[in-house]
């Protein structure tokens, strides 16, 4: 079998149900392409004539938009580019930092990666929407969940500086948990 033997990219993508591996195979004397979401074969097209152009899919559990631009640069040389959401990849990653928080924690052996949807205040563990119960408190508000019998709290407080917002902190067992840098 002659897997892989065209891959010309590949691309780590975090969004809120997870870290997504795309990867792009690319056959100029074939006119072969292929996209694997997680391994999984998601588009193929053989015999394509036209060598540039654009491939779109989608990406996880929310059905992310995400396409392949493929452009010419010199002769035969290409250039691809991945676009989330209809952004670059680099301007997708700088917006999700504005918009998301996200934890990587440890209970039980167990790896979770949680994230926190600011605008929607929706919580995701390990790619899986989680129930949730807010309530305001004195300096904020609180929203609570729970996570392998372990009992979960974003606090969201104001920083009392506009130009920083609200600053959300999230508490697992009375402790608090490091945001994570992706």
């Amino acid at each position: 079998l002659e897997k892989m033997t065209d891959l010309v990219a590949v691309w780590e993508v975090a969004l809120s149900d997870g870290v997504h591996k795309i990867e792009f195979e690319h056959g100029t004397t074939s006119g072969k392409r292929v996209v694997y979401v997680d391994g999984k074969e998601e588009i193929r097209r053989e015999w394509m004539f036209k060598l540039v152009g654009k491939e779109t899919f989608t990406v996880g559990a929310t059905k992310t938009k995400a396409a392949i631009n493929i452009d010419a640069v010199s002769g035969f040389a290409y250039e691809y580019t991945l676009e989330i959401n209809g952004k670059s990849l680099k301007q997708y990653l700088e917006n999700r930092l504005k918009t998301t928080n996200t934890w990587i924690l440890n209970l039980g052996g167990i790896d979770y990666r949680i994230v926190l949807e600011k605008d929607s205040m929706d919580v995701w563990c390990n790619g899986e929407k989680m129930e949730t119960a807010g309530e305001f408190v004195d300096d904020g508000t609180e929203t609570h969940f729970t996570v392998a019998d372990h009992s979960c709290c974003i606090k969201a407080v104001s920083s009392g500086k506009r130009k920083e917002g609200i600053i959300h902190t999230l508490i697992v067992d009375n402790r608090e948990i490091p945001e994570a840098v992706e």
